[in-house]
């Protein structure tokens, strides 16, 4: 092999080298400096987990005791925070202390539930009746969008309430119950009506 020939594979080599180097450099270069990918922020709109039709649940509290019951022509569940969208429920809030005293049942336009069955929202129209029982005559409220704590057996709402029991009506904005102690309370421009009892 000729002096020359040596030196010129040795050029090559090197020359080979040098690119390799070069565009190793490159590459690292633009992994640096290139800008971050786009995320994909559109996700759609939220999928049920499921949907049911014509279906009853029922909640229980931390003893065992009923909580709250649904009964409605249709349910989705979310995939993203698991909570219940309802439609048109029927429901029944029964009193988790005393077993002598009937529940209020009632309807509203759309319901929803958290993921753990701690918060029921009953929204839209609302309407609750309670049976008379021992000395108390029956009962009902007339309201909407109420916010209920099942297993407190606790419910409030800032809008204008109507309440109904035996022979007086109460009226009035925001409503606080708590169903347990037999306990109502309207907040705001209260208005009071006693019709006198019959003889």
């Amino acid at each position: 092999m000729s002096v020359f020939n040596l030196f010129k594979d040795r050029s090559a080599a090197s020359v080979a080298g040098i690119l390799a180097a070069v565009l190793g450099a490159s590459v690292l270069l633009y992994y640096w400096t290139a800008p971050e990918k786009k995320v994909q922020d559109f996700v759609g709109p939220p999928r049920s987990g499921y949907v049911l039709t014509n279906f009853d649940l029922d909640s229980y509290n931390e003893e065992g005791k009923p909580a709250f019951k649904l009964v409605a022509p249709h349910l989705e569940r979310r995939e993203g925070d698991e909570s219940l969208y309802i439609n048109a429920p029927d429901f029944v809030l029964p009193s988790t202390k005393e077993t002598n005293v009937p529940p209020w049942t009632g309807h509203s336009q759309y319901g929803w539930v958290n993921k753990d069955g701690s918060m029921l929202k009953l929204q839209g129209k609302v309407h609750m009746d309670r049976i008379a029982f021992q000395a108390n005559p029956p009962a009902s409220i007339d309201t909407s969008e109420v916010t209920a704590w099942p297993k407190e057996n606790r419910l409030e709402t800032a809008e204008a309430a109507r309440i109904v029991q035996g022979t007086s009506t109460m009226q009035g904005v925001g409503m606080r119950a708590n169903l347990d102690t037999k306990h109502l309370e309207l907040l705001d421009a209260v208005h009071t009506v006693y019709q006198p009892r019959k003889r």
